[in-house]
């Protein structure tokens, strides 16, 4: 699963309306914009189960081939709360299964999955899955060509889901993430 080309299948660059596709998961629409380009969501306490503003929408049908789900993200303030993160995050029959993050883990950031060391303070995410597996890359920012994070197997399911979020943010202040280019790219 290289870094070849693809086909775009779907782009979001956040001006205006947001496509019909996307629903929110437990949103708090105080706590959202778009705003020049890029969707801005503050990093609310919460976890997996309890995310506030998960933006999702239906994911490709990777039988079909291989897709690539990409996103930049950058943060306005810099993560303070122990596993402050965002990022993409991948759904099976309505319950999150895995995610790509860029995540504050005892005071170092890093991608994750992988532990990978994140010091730029804006990164471009890029989840490629295919009928049996994902892998994990990410580009930071300044770079050319994604390196790989990690690798997993993915069995299929009978409903997929993607969505771009943030959560574990500090209960005391308030931490806006900045999301850019969505998209999906069949390779």
């Amino acid at each position: 699963m290289g870094e070849s080309e693809g086909q775009v299948v779907f782009s979001e660059q956040f001006e205006g309306e947001l496509d019909s596709e996307w629903i929110w998961i437990r949103e708090n629409a105080d706590r959202w914009r778009i705003r020049d380009g890029g969707l801005e969501i503050v990093v609310e306490p919460g976890v997996a189960g309890t995310v506030r503003n998960a933006l999702v929408r239906p994911a490709p049908d990777r039988s079909s081939g291989v897709y690539a789900i990409e996103v930049t993200i950058f943060n306005h303030a810099e993560p303070t709360q122990q596993y402050e993160q965002a990022g993409i995050t991948w759904y099976q029959d309505g319950e999150p299964v895995f995610k790509e993050v860029k995540e504050l883990v005892d005071g170092e950031v890093f991608i994750i999955p992988g532990s990978k060391a994140m010091p730029t303070q804006s990164v471009r995410l890029r989840l490629v899955v295919d009928a049996e597996s994902w892998e994990a890359q990410y580009r930071p920012e300044g770079a050319t060509v994604f390196r790989t994070a990690a690798t997993g197997e993915l069995a299929p399911a009978a409903e997929e889901h993607v969505s771009i979020q943030c959560y574990n943010g500090p209960p005391d202040a308030e931490h806006w993430i900045r999301f850019e280019d969505f998209r999906i790219i069949r390779l």
